[in-house]
């Protein structure tokens, strides 16, 4: 079944459902937390036309660990600003959503076979956030990070997703945030940069693997080559991606959203599995 393109498509396709869609954002530059940009005003339509959840459960770029999986069960998950040189009104925002440490030791156990383990250290880095503030601005949804394991490979990702899937008939949203492209050395700053060609290629691939529901290929780091490498100087930013294409299934519709590149090498590609 072809994927839609708009959230005008999502609003008409999402049905009541006990079944929880999944959504994977490209967040790009902290800045769109607090300029008014084409992908923060999608992300807030969004908001609007997603059910709501019972908690959030996010998977970040900028959660990397090594050799485990941690899940957050803090209770008031702290506002992570992990960046530097951008003006002081981004390290103002606040997102003060409290936490799920039940569910969260709940999906410890669910990830037990991944070596995962509790932590009460990280909170919500600004992969969460940023994108977090526009969805359900009032923090009033329970929210919880689960790290990514960057010793693995990109199969292993998909594995976290296939045993996260079951959350979604518990109420669980679960967010991947980081972009399907992100080359931060090919970076050129300022308005109406051109994308690079690598970029356009990746981009339309993974697309089109993507709504093929060729996971296998979008994490054969392989068969992707140079253009995985030219693509993800590292991976980071790409694993949420498979995350939430991994708890997807043959069940969900398909919907794009966002699918420019800004600054010639971030894809800022977004899209939400949805259940028919």
């Amino acid at each position: 079944m072809p994927a839609t393109r708009t959230l005008e498509d999502l609003k008409a396709a999402l049905s009541p459902s006990d079944r929880m869609p999944l959504v994977f954002l490209g967040h790009g530059s902290p800045m769109n937390a607090i300029e008014d940009t084409a992908y923060s005003r999608a992300w807030t339509e969004l908001g609007q036309t997603l059910p709501r959840p019972k908690a959030i459960l996010v998977v970040s770029a900028h959660w990397m660990t090594r050799g485990t999986t941690l899940v957050d069960v803090s209770d008031m998950p702290k506002t992570i600003h992990d960046f530097y040189g951008f003006p002081d009104a981004l390290f103002a925002q606040q997102y003060p959503a409290s936490g799920n440490p039940d569910l969260a030791r709940d999906v410890v156990s669910l990830l037990a076979s991944h070596h995962a383990e509790e932590d009460d250290t990280w909170g919500l880095d600004h992969g969460a956030w940023t994108v977090l503030k526009f969805l359900y601005p009032g923090a009033d949804v329970p929210v919880f990070q689960v790290s990514i394991d960057m010793s693995k490979g990109l199969d292993y990702q998909l594995e976290i997703g296939r045993s996260l899937s079951e959350l979604r008939n518990r109420g669980v949203l679960i967010l991947g945030s980081g972009n399907v492209v992100h080359n931060l050395r090919a970076v050129q700053w300022g308005k109406g940069a051109k994308p690079h060609d690598f970029a356009l290629e990746f981009d339309a691939l993974f697309a089109e693997k993507l709504e093929a529901r060729d996971f296998t290929a979008l994490s054969d780091q392989v068969g992707l080559g140079t253009l995985l490498q030219m693509a993800h100087p590292s991976v980071d930013h790409y694993l949420p991606a498979l995350t939430v294409a991994g708890a997807s299934d043959a069940g969900d519709d398909l919907t794009f959203m966002t699918d420019s590149i800004d600054l010639a090498s971030v894809s800022m590609r977004s899209y939400v599995f949805h259940a028919r």
